[in-house]
This record gives C-alpha cells, structure tokens and sequence, in this order.
C-alpha cells in the first residue's frame, strides 16, 4: 500500500489538517468492494484487520500522515456561500492503480471539521449505503463516478429525526477538486491559489494540456465536454442527480455527491426527488441546463488566468461555454439512438425520439421497463411487450410502426441490434423504493436485502434476476430523497 499526499502538499490554505482519533471505538466493516481494492494495492486481508478498519473508518494510516479537510466554496441553489469546505468528511491521501491512475481515499461521515459549521460531521448508515449502492451501480452504467470502496459501521449513535447507527463510507475519485474550490479562491481575489490550483489539476488529470499556450483555456474547454457528455449519460439512465451544486461538480468529470439522487420510474421531465429542492431547481430535465450554469460560475474563476485583458477573457471563456449545447446535443442524439438500436444517424431520429419521450411522459410508462421491452420486440417481432405498457395502445403502436420502418433502413442483423441494447438498456436500477428497502432493513439489523440489490446491480443488463424489474407500486413510491446530514 503506496500513499501519496499531492493535495496535502499545497499551500496550506488548501486545507486543514485533522488530528488523529486516538481511542476511536470499534468499528463493523459492512461491506467492502474487494475487485476495486485489489484495484488500489489494497489487500481486502488486511482491510479486514483492526488496521485495516482504522485505515477505512479514521484515516489512520501506515506512514503516519494526517487527513485533511479540503476548503471549498459553492452556490447552493443558486446563492453563494464563500466558504464551504469538507465539513463531514476527510482526504486521507491517494492511492495509484496498477495501470498508472491516481484515485484519492476520502471518508465521508468521519466526525466534525473546520469546515463543519453547525453540522456533527458525521454520517448515518442509510446514507451510506444508498451513496454505496447507487455509486457502483453508475460505474457498472460505465458512467463517470466516484467509487465506493467500503462502509463500516462506527459504534456511534448519531442524532437525526431519531437516534440511528453512524457509519462512514470509504469512497475513491480521480480528484475531489470541484469548482467549487475553484470559486473558494476566485471569491478571495488570490490569484496566485488560483494558478496553483490550476497546475495541480493539469498534472493530475489532464497532463496532455502541460504544453498548451493558454492552460486556463484548455482546461474550461476540457471540463465544459466533459459534463455534457456526463449529463447526457444521466438522462440516458434515467438519473437525477438531485443537488447539481457548483460544490458538487467536479473537476475530473465524475459524477459526485450521492445525496438526494434518485433513478426516474415513470419518465417525468419534471421529476424532482429532493426534498429542500422546492423550485425544482435540478429537475430530471433542468440538468443540462444547471450544468452549464455551474460550468459558467468555472470560467468567471478562471478569468483572471485566461487574458489579463478582461474583455478578451470573457470573449474566450464565452466562446467556449458557447461549445456545451453542440458537444451536448451529439452525446444526447447518440445516446437516444443506442437505446433505439440505431446504428446510423438519419434527420428525423430527433422527431422519432422525441415522439417517445412524449409519449412516455403522457402515459406514464416506466423509464426503464419501457427500452427494455423495446429491446424484446427485437428478437420476438412482437410489439406486445411494448404495448401492454400503453394506457393508449393506438399511439404505442403508431409510434411503433415508425420505429420499425426507421429498423427496416439499416442491414443490421437482429441478433446484433437485440445485443447492442441490451448492453445499454439495464433491466435493473437501484430504484428507489428497493434502496429505501434495503436501508430500513438494514437499520434493522438486516443486511440480506442490501447484499442482495448490491449483487444484482453488479450486473445489471442481465436477465437472470426478475426481483428488482418491477416498478413500485402505489404505496411503494419514494416521492422524497434527503442529503442526510
């Protein structure tokens, strides 16, 4: 096990130290991800030694290094708080795969910071188990995400609605820089922070960009694609993020933060799942839009990097802001079209696709259960599977026998089309009332039914597990999600 301490190593107002917990009391490891420590040099054998729990739960590691608590800022809802930072969790170092990448150790639910505020720093289980489910399930989506390495249990009771079990979730990421730490130091004019920053994220990210002329430039650039693309592969998969915060996006293009997220059911352009999101703010369908709003709060940082001339700064980073709706439309039109089992790309698959989506949303038909039966009729030729989810057959078919004379254009095989969706039409979600499931029997004492969602999210284009299909039913719906602090 190699750390390395680049963020600690900067200027020290980057970050707090935090003292080690000396007596902490015994701690439970829930669950740990072995494939992905084995990934990082750990050895899941040690892992599972008081060590090794101590590493997981506090931060204490081998070479006597201090965690940190990162300093960031961010809008909320659209209101800017000047100093935010790690008020709940720590930065314990990073660890380098076996193919070269460098992935922070972070503990959220570690206990009170600098940066907490009024908050206990800790965490609950729910929220770490829901963070833990939904997380491995984005990463086996093959969408861009931080990872969960582990949750234990820490022997302390923390105060909520009513008293619940702490735990702490050992999450890894490519970086935990956000923009919002970008706007820690844009909002206090230090510029030269600013530059360091700059450097860090370029070294550990984006090393191609060493050389460019205008570093600043290249990296807005850079971020600004890769959120489009992100966001597009959220709506692809039904996501709501649920709290799209400028502290919440990060650097590296991972989706981060698994608060009040939640999976759609019935499409909704409208859904919103958070409950302390009255406007909808981050509806499933304002997430583009929020996404380049928080993308244009990065480029005000960054001006002061990108010309000395502000006016040629604000020409530049505007041009490239400019650039999210054109990278965005191509990632969300290809996206659509894998899901329809398009191979080729035809003017009127914008009509076609959005013909569905109205079609789903007036009728009401589950988001995922829907691709995944028109992934069926591939093979059967039978339209029902599609159908027997319509309150109005009549426009399902319509739109069906467009769908089918779009297919009749392209000499693809049926096997071949049957196999390309189902690679990206899952038949399993971590849906929102199997989550809610597993956690209330977990605060039981029961943790089969996490085990056994976890598993099956593991894999979750196959058909071997029929138990998590189904939609909730009335009584099951989860209308509201929470943070969890």
């Amino acid at each position: 096990m190699q750390f390395s301490h680049d963020y600690a190593l900067l200027p020290e107002h980057f970050s707090a130290k935090i003292a080690p917990k000396y007596s902490p009391p015994p701690s439970q490891l829930i669950t740990l991800n072995t494939p992905w420590a084995e990934a990082l040099g750990l050895s899941p054998t040690w892992l599972h030694t008081p060590e090794g729990k101590d590493l997981l739960t506090h931060g204490i590691t081998p070479d006597g290094h201090l965690p940190i608590a990162m300093a960031y800022a961010g809008h909320q809802f659209g209101h800017f708080v000047p100093s935010l930072g790690d008020g709940r969790a720590v930065l314990v170092g990073e660890l380098t795969t076996k193919n070269g990448q460098k992935h922070d150790l972070h503990l959220k639910g570690w206990g009170r910071t600098p940066f907490s505020r009024n908050g206990d720093g800790k965490a609950a289980l729910g929220p770490v188990l829901r963070e833990m489910l939904i997380s491995e399930a984005m990463a086996a989506f093959d969408i861009p995400t931080t990872r969960s390495l582990a949750a234990t249990l820490t022997g302390e009771t923390v105060q909520r609605d009513t008293a619940l079990p702490g735990a702490v979730l050992a999450r890894t990421a490519r970086s935990h820089v956000r923009i919002g730490t970008f706007q820690y130091f844009a909002a206090r004019q230090d510029h030269e922070a600013l530059a360091v920053l700059l450097d860090h994220v370029i070294t550990r990210l984006y090393p191609d960009l060493t050389n460019t002329p205008n570093k600043a430039l290249a990296l807005l650039q850079t971020v600004i694609h890769k959120h489009a693309q992100l966001v597009a592969q959220w709506l692809h998969i039904g996501f709501v993020h649920g709290v799209m915060n400028t502290d919440n996006m990060s650097i590296a293009g991972e989706t981060i933060d698994y608060g009040p997220c939640a999976f759609l059911d019935a499409y909704d352009p409208e859904a919103c799942f958070s409950f302390i999101d009255r406007g909808k703010r981050y509806a499933y369908g304002n997430q583009p839009d929020m996404a380049l709003w928080n993308l244009g709060r990065f480029a005000e940082c960054l001006l002061p990097l990108i010309h000395s001339d502000d006016n040629m700064a604000v020409e530049q980073a505007t041009a490239c802001l400019k650039d999210f709706d054109r990278v965005f439309s191509e990632h969300y039109l290809t996206g659509w079209r894998k899901k329809l089992g398009l191979f080729t790309e035809a003017p009127a698959d914008t009509r076609l696709i959005a013909q569905l989506l109205d079609i789903m949303h007036r009728q009401q038909l589950d988001f995922t259960q829907s691709f995944r039966a028109l992934n069926t009729t591939i093979r059967t030729q039978n339209p029902e599977p599609f159908l027997a989810l319509c309150s109005d057959r009549d426009a399902g078919q319509h739109w069906y026998t467009q769908w089918q004379k779009r297919i009749a254009q392209e000499a693809i095989s049926q096997d071949d089309r049957f196999n390309a969706m189902q690679r990206v039409n899952p038949r399993i979600i971590p849906r929102n009332h199997l989550v809610e499931h597993a956690i209330n029997a977990a605060y039981d004492g029961d943790f089969k039914p996490f085990e056994h969602l976890q598993k099956a999210l593991r894999t979750p284009y196959h058909d071997a597990d029929d138990s998590f299909y189904a939609p909730p039913r009335p009584e099951e719906r989860v209308l509201h999600t929470f943070c969890g602090t």
